[in-house]
Protein backbone atom coordinates (compact mmCIF):
# COMPACT_ATOMS: atom_id res chain seq x y z
CA UNK A 1 0.00 0.00 0.00
CA UNK A 2 1.00 3.34 -0.83
CA UNK A 3 2.41 6.45 1.37
CA UNK A 4 1.95 8.76 -1.25
CA UNK A 5 0.17 11.83 -0.79
CA UNK A 6 -1.41 12.09 -3.92
CA UNK A 7 -3.28 8.73 -3.08
CA UNK A 8 -4.60 10.09 -0.38
CA UNK A 9 -5.48 13.85 -0.40
CA UNK A 10 -6.15 15.52 2.10
CA UNK A 11 -8.64 19.09 3.47
CA UNK A 12 -6.93 22.05 5.79
CA UNK A 13 -10.05 22.68 7.45
CA UNK A 14 -8.67 25.52 10.15
CA UNK A 15 -5.91 27.52 11.16
CA UNK A 16 -5.14 29.52 14.32
CA UNK A 17 -2.65 30.13 16.96
CA UNK A 18 -1.93 28.09 19.51
CA UNK A 19 0.14 29.59 23.27
CA UNK A 20 0.90 27.01 24.77
CA UNK A 21 3.23 27.01 27.97
CA UNK A 22 6.43 26.22 25.48
CA UNK A 23 5.74 28.97 23.45
CA UNK A 24 3.41 30.35 20.30
CA UNK A 25 2.11 27.39 17.85
CA UNK A 26 -0.14 27.84 15.23
CA UNK A 27 -2.40 24.93 15.01
CA UNK A 28 -3.51 23.32 11.83
CA UNK A 29 -6.71 20.87 11.18
CA UNK A 30 -6.03 18.62 8.57
CA UNK A 31 -9.41 15.68 7.68
CA UNK A 32 -9.29 13.37 4.89
CA UNK A 33 -11.35 10.33 3.42
CA UNK A 34 -10.86 7.35 4.35
CA UNK A 35 -10.93 4.02 1.95
CA UNK A 36 -13.31 1.53 2.18
CA UNK A 37 -16.93 0.34 1.94
CA UNK A 38 -18.01 3.04 3.93
CA UNK A 39 -17.04 7.14 4.13
CA UNK A 40 -14.91 7.73 7.30
CA UNK A 41 -13.12 10.61 7.89
CA UNK A 42 -9.62 10.71 9.84
CA UNK A 43 -8.47 13.77 11.48
CA UNK A 44 -4.77 15.47 12.51
CA UNK A 45 -3.97 18.23 13.94
CA UNK A 46 -0.51 19.84 13.19
CA UNK A 47 1.20 22.06 15.59
CA UNK A 48 3.79 24.18 14.14
CA UNK A 49 6.72 26.72 14.97
CA UNK A 50 8.87 28.60 12.99
CA UNK A 51 9.74 28.75 9.07
CA UNK A 52 9.30 24.61 8.32
CA UNK A 53 9.68 24.78 4.87
CA UNK A 54 13.48 25.51 5.70
CA UNK A 55 15.83 22.53 5.74
CA UNK A 56 14.98 19.92 7.94
CA UNK A 57 12.45 21.04 10.96
CA UNK A 58 12.11 18.50 14.17
CA UNK A 59 9.29 16.55 13.51
CA UNK A 60 7.22 14.45 16.01
CA UNK A 61 4.46 12.08 14.67
CA UNK A 62 2.40 11.34 17.27
CA UNK A 63 -0.51 8.77 18.84
CA UNK A 64 -3.19 10.02 20.93
CA UNK A 65 -3.53 8.57 24.30
CA UNK A 66 -6.02 9.64 26.51
CA UNK A 67 -5.45 7.43 29.47
CA UNK A 68 -1.49 9.06 29.99
CA UNK A 69 -2.14 12.41 28.49
CA UNK A 70 -5.55 12.97 30.15
CA UNK A 71 -5.77 10.69 33.16
CA UNK A 72 -1.58 10.46 34.11
CA UNK A 73 -1.57 6.04 33.33
CA UNK A 74 2.01 5.58 34.23
CA UNK A 75 1.53 2.49 32.06
CA UNK A 76 3.30 3.87 28.88
CA UNK A 77 5.62 7.01 28.20
CA UNK A 78 2.93 8.61 25.48
CA UNK A 79 2.49 11.77 28.13
CA UNK A 80 6.50 12.54 28.66
CA UNK A 81 7.03 11.74 24.99
CA UNK A 82 4.67 14.61 24.02
CA UNK A 83 6.10 16.95 26.60
CA UNK A 84 9.53 16.30 25.38
CA UNK A 85 8.63 16.82 21.64
CA UNK A 86 6.82 20.66 22.68
CA UNK A 87 10.14 21.34 24.75
CA UNK A 88 12.71 20.23 21.87
CA UNK A 89 10.94 22.22 19.13
CA UNK A 90 10.42 25.23 20.86
CA UNK A 91 14.15 24.99 22.05
CA UNK A 92 14.80 24.90 18.13
CA UNK A 93 12.35 27.41 17.55
CA UNK A 94 11.03 25.61 14.75
CA UNK A 95 9.26 22.53 14.35
CA UNK A 96 6.30 20.09 13.85
CA UNK A 97 3.98 17.83 15.90
CA UNK A 98 1.33 15.80 14.04
CA UNK A 99 -1.35 14.35 16.96
CA UNK A 100 -3.53 11.98 15.00
CA UNK A 101 -6.29 10.25 16.76
CA UNK A 102 -5.18 6.86 16.74
CA UNK A 103 -5.09 5.30 20.19
CA UNK A 104 -3.74 2.25 21.28
CA UNK A 105 -1.51 2.02 18.35
CA UNK A 106 -4.64 2.31 16.36
CA UNK A 107 -7.00 -0.34 18.08
CA UNK A 108 -9.10 2.65 19.80
CA UNK A 109 -9.75 3.39 23.73
CA UNK A 110 -12.15 0.74 24.90
CA UNK A 111 -10.29 -2.02 22.55
CA UNK A 112 -7.00 -1.02 24.67
CA UNK A 113 -8.44 -0.77 27.53
CA UNK A 114 -9.64 -4.90 27.20
CA UNK A 115 -5.75 -5.09 26.35
CA UNK A 116 -4.91 -3.93 29.16
CA UNK A 117 -6.87 -6.48 30.93
CA UNK A 118 -5.15 -9.03 29.36
CA UNK A 119 -1.73 -7.85 30.37
CA UNK A 120 -2.62 -7.93 33.62
CA UNK A 121 -3.30 -11.50 33.50
CA UNK A 122 0.32 -11.74 32.10
CA UNK A 123 0.45 -11.41 27.76
CA UNK A 124 2.66 -8.56 26.88
CA UNK A 125 1.00 -5.73 24.54
CA UNK A 126 1.78 -7.58 21.16
CA UNK A 127 -0.08 -10.74 22.80
CA UNK A 128 -2.88 -8.97 24.13
CA UNK A 129 -3.35 -7.58 20.58
CA UNK A 130 -3.20 -10.49 19.30
CA UNK A 131 -5.83 -11.68 21.34
CA UNK A 132 -8.26 -9.98 20.68
CA UNK A 133 -7.63 -9.84 17.24
CA UNK A 134 -5.46 -6.72 15.77
CA UNK A 135 -2.16 -6.64 15.18
CA UNK A 136 1.08 -5.72 17.22
CA UNK A 137 0.08 -1.97 15.26
CA UNK A 138 -2.79 -1.19 13.34
CA UNK A 139 -1.83 2.69 12.72
CA UNK A 140 -1.54 4.09 9.02
CA UNK A 141 0.77 7.25 8.64
CA UNK A 142 -0.49 8.42 5.68
CA UNK A 143 -2.26 10.99 6.45
CA UNK A 144 1.02 12.55 8.11
CA UNK A 145 3.04 12.14 4.72
CA UNK A 146 0.03 14.12 3.16
CA UNK A 147 0.63 16.58 5.52
CA UNK A 148 3.89 17.11 5.28
CA UNK A 149 4.00 17.53 1.66
CA UNK A 150 0.91 19.97 1.45
CA UNK A 151 3.13 22.13 3.90
CA UNK A 152 5.84 21.94 1.32
CA UNK A 153 8.23 19.98 3.76
CA UNK A 154 10.82 17.32 1.79
CA UNK A 155 12.86 16.85 4.67
CA UNK A 156 13.16 15.87 8.58
CA UNK A 157 14.98 14.99 11.82
CA UNK A 158 12.47 12.45 13.01
CA UNK A 159 11.69 12.46 17.17
CA UNK A 160 10.81 8.91 17.21
CA UNK A 161 11.94 5.57 18.56
CA UNK A 162 9.99 3.64 16.50
CA UNK A 163 11.55 2.57 13.24
CA UNK A 164 8.11 1.65 11.58
CA UNK A 165 7.72 5.76 11.22
CA UNK A 166 11.17 6.17 9.48
CA UNK A 167 9.78 3.87 7.02
CA UNK A 168 6.82 5.06 6.36
CA UNK A 169 7.80 9.02 5.97
CA UNK A 170 10.88 7.33 3.58
CA UNK A 171 8.28 5.35 1.57
CA UNK A 172 6.21 8.21 1.35
CA UNK A 173 8.65 10.58 -0.14
CA UNK A 174 10.13 12.57 3.10
CA UNK A 175 13.78 12.85 3.70
CA UNK A 176 14.41 11.78 7.02
CA UNK A 177 17.74 12.75 7.48
CA UNK A 178 18.21 12.25 11.28
CA UNK A 179 16.15 10.09 13.52
CA UNK A 180 16.22 12.13 16.82
CA UNK A 181 15.64 9.53 20.43
CA UNK A 182 12.44 9.94 22.45
CA UNK A 183 13.00 7.99 25.15
CA UNK A 184 12.12 9.03 28.83
CA UNK A 185 13.65 6.98 32.16
CA UNK A 186 10.77 4.10 32.29
CA UNK A 187 8.68 3.35 35.34
CA UNK A 188 8.00 0.20 37.10
CA UNK A 189 4.27 0.20 35.49
CA UNK A 190 5.91 0.98 32.07
CA UNK A 191 9.12 -1.32 31.76
CA UNK A 192 7.43 -4.33 30.70
CA UNK A 193 5.49 -2.64 28.11
CA UNK A 194 8.43 -0.94 27.03
CA UNK A 195 10.48 -3.83 26.77
CA UNK A 196 8.27 -5.97 24.66
CA UNK A 197 8.05 -2.89 22.07
CA UNK A 198 12.26 -3.12 22.00
CA UNK A 199 12.63 -7.03 22.15
CA UNK A 200 9.51 -7.20 19.82
CA UNK A 201 8.47 -4.91 18.04
CA UNK A 202 11.97 -3.50 17.39
CA UNK A 203 11.59 0.23 18.58
CA UNK A 204 15.40 2.01 19.60
CA UNK A 205 15.05 2.22 23.39
CA UNK A 206 17.79 2.10 26.08
CA UNK A 207 15.42 1.56 29.02
CA UNK A 208 17.65 3.54 31.04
Amino acid sequence: MTNRAEADPIRRIASTRMPTRWGMFQALAFERDTSGDTRQVETALVMIMGDVTRGAPLLRIHSQCVTSEVFGSLRCDCSEQLEMAMRAIAAEGCGVLIYEHQEGRGIGLMAKLKAYALQDEGLDTIAANHALGFEADCRDFRLPVAVLNQLGIRGVRLLSNNPQKVHALVEGGIDVQARVPCETPPSPHSIFYLRSKKERMGHALTLV
